[in-house]
C-alpha cells in the first residue's frame, strides 16, 4: 500500500517553466544525432515546407529561460516527490522511460509553457521486494496556446 505522505503527491502540479526554442540549438542536436533532415536546417526548405520555417526534431523542447531549475523533467516538483519517496523506505531511483504524443510541430522561435504534474504511482512486486512507479506528465503548450505535446516519464522506486 502507497504510503499516504507518497499518495497525497498525485495530481499536485508543479510550476510552469518557460522553454525557449532556438533556431541554432535546433541545428545543433540534428548535427549531435546525425539527422540531416533538411526541415531542421535548411531556412529555404522549411520556409517552404508546410510547416513554413525551421521546425525542431520530436522531443526537443528547447531551454528553459531562466536557470534555477534543471528543465521541467527535473524541477522543484520532482525533487519534493523524490524526498517524499525515499522517506517512505524507498531510496533509490531507475527511469522507467518516456512516452511522448506529439500534436504540433515545435518551431524554431517558440516559447513553451511546460507544466509537470503528477498524475499516478502504484506498487509492483519483482523477487520479493516491492517497487514504486511515479508517473509525471508535462505538458508543452506554445506562445500561441496550442497544445504542442505531452511527456509521462516513468521513474521506479525501490
Amino acid at each position: 500500500m502507497i504510503p499516504e505522505e507518497v499518495s497525497r503527491l498525485i495530481g499536485r502540479t508543479g510550476d510552469t517553466i518557460i522553454m525557449e526554442v532556438e533556431k541554432g540549438a535546433i541545428k545543433r542536436l540534428a548535427d549531435a544525432i546525425g539527422d540531416f533532415n533538411p526541415l531542421y536546417w535548411d531556412d529555404e526548405c522549411a520556409r517552404n515546407s508546410r510547416y513554413g520555417s525551421i521546425i525542431a526534431p520530436p522531443g526537443f523542447f528547447g531551454w528553459p529561460t531562466k536557470w534555477p531549475e534543471m528543465g521541467p523533467t527535473y524541477s522543484k516538483l520532482r525533487e519534493e516527490m523524490q524526498l517524499a519517496i525515499s522517506k517512505a523506505g524507498f531510496p533509490r531511483l531507475l527511469d522507467g522511460g518516456v512516452e511522448y504524443d506529439f500534436f504540433e510541430p515545435v518551431r524554431a522561435g517558440d516559447k513553451l509553457a511546460a507544466l509537470p504534474r503528477i498524475i499516478n504511482m502504484y506498487e509492483r512486486e519483482s523477487k520479493g521486494t516491492t517497487m514504486l512507479f511515479s508517473v509525471t506528465e508535462i505538458t508543452y503548450t506554445n506562445q500561441n496556446g496550442a497544445l504542442v505535446a505531452k511527456a509521462r516519464q516513468t521513474l521506479i522506486h525501490r
